[in-house]
């Protein structure tokens, strides 16, 4: 893995004079590094953590197993870049056990999600199954814990 990548998932959103300081590289290699690592398609964009409940956001997130047949000549993957493209899909991957797909989607409401989940991704020719959980509270997002200071003084007991 780069340096300049490892450190743009490590650390805070630095710029690249700072990048540079930190590296012992110029501002040029960095620049040079990060257009290399976009253009290539590692690097795809630049996402914030948020903690839904600090923002405010009334968003409902769901994980939904789906279960799938396998095409022919295409195996799994054409039915997952089609479930993929669900404006309602945030992520998706390929899993192993005991269902095929695990499926983030979001909305406004439980409604929109449910409906979506009955009405779109249910009716896809191929999906056999599917299983939806709601979402009810994140406790970490992307590594960053989101409990207020108060809550994050309790320690697992440790034993001797």
């Amino acid at each position: 893995m780069s340096s300049v990548l490892q450190l743009l998932l490590e650390g805070e959103r630095l710029d690249t004079a700072q990048m540079a300081q930190v590296l012992g590289m110029s501002e040029s290699e960095i620049e040079a590094e990060i257009a290399r690592l976009e253009s290539e398609g590692i690097l795809l964009g630049w996402r914030p953590v948020l903690n839904p409940e600090r923002a405010q956001e009334n968003i409902v997130r769901a994980v939904i197993e789906v279960k799938i047949s396998p095409e022919r000549d295409g195996g799994f993957d054409r039915l997952a870049t089609r479930i993929a493209r669900f404006d309602a899909v945030e992520s998706c991957y390929l899993m192993s056990g005991s269902y095929d797909l695990l499926v983030f989607a979001v909305g406004d409401d439980l409604r929109e999600v449910a409906t979506f989940v009955s009405e779109r991704l249910a009716s896809v020719e191929g999906v056999l199954s599917t299983a939806t959980h709601f979402m009810l509270r994140a406790y970490k997002e992307q590594g960053h814990l989101l409990l207020a200071p108060s809550e994050g003084n309790d320690k697992p007991a440790v034993s001797p």
